[in-house]
């Protein structure tokens, strides 16, 4: 009782050609693939940029070498002493 013969597709299918006429089952058609087509189109090329911004990352990355940190470079607070200096002579 659940199971569909060849014979149940087949009137089935004769029905739909019925109602909906072949010209207007070809356009659907049509339409379908062009639809799947574009769908397709679309997922690719939203893959693309996300695959070109992780080489260009990678390739700025590797490009820029990392800042280099020398022994003469001074905190913008300065030293222990100084910071010291500058709480007594404004508690003055």
């Amino acid at each position: 009782m659940g199971e569909f013969s060849i014979w149940h597709w087949l009137i089935v299918l004769l029905i739909v050609i019925m109602v909906f006429g072949t010209k207007k089952l070809k356009n659907m058609g049509s339409d379908l693939g062009e639809a799947v087509r574009g769908f397709k189109q679309g997922m690719k090329e939203a893959d693309a940029p996300a695959e070109k911004t992780a080489e260009t990352d990678a390739a700025a990355t590797a490009a820029t070498p990392p800042p280099q940190v020398t022994a003469s470079a001074k905190s913008p607070l300065g030293t222990h002493a100084e910071q010291a200096e500058d709480i007594a002579f404004k508690a003055k």
